[in-house]
């Protein structure tokens, strides 16, 4: 192997060695900063919501559906026609009470709210009339 090979190949190891400790810097940053957010919410009371960001569009929003309610532990009926979540019959409305049970039945961390980027973490209570949701 030649002199210029050497340093080629000590340099991708450089590179390669270099990229997994920053891999896992990040990573125990991001687990650390997950713990740290937990931590807040604990001591905030806990009392948030998720619900689907409503300019979500509706295919996306059936696929939220779905999942949840497919989930052990997530019981859908409420917004079944005659349940107590299926007025206001739309589709926003559904998603986020299906939404949400996962979120609580998951653990209610930041993630389990996330949906692909169509749901969202709110601290106000989003009943309306006879439909209740669960904190």
């Amino acid at each position: 192997m030649k002199c210029a090979e050497k340093l080629l190949a000590l340099a991708f190891l450089h590179l390669a060695f270099s990229s997994l400790l920053c891999f896992a810097a990040c990573a125990d940053t991001r687990r650390r900063g997950n713990a740290r957010n937990q931590n807040q919410k604990a001591s905030s009371g806990g009392n948030t919501w998720c619900i689907a960001k409503p300019s979500t569009e509706n295919a996306r929003l059936n696929v939220n559906i779905n999942y949840s309610c497919t989930q052990s532990g997530v019981d859908c009926r409420p917004i079944q026609p005659g349940g107590t979540c299926y007025r206001p019959n739309t589709i926003v409305s559904h998603a986020s009470y299906a939404m949400n049970l996962f979120y609580r039945t998951a653990g209610k961390n930041t993630w389990n709210c996330h949906f692909n980027g169509t749901g969202i973490i709110i601290s106000q209570d989003p009943s309306i009339g006879s439909c209740n949701y669960p904190m």
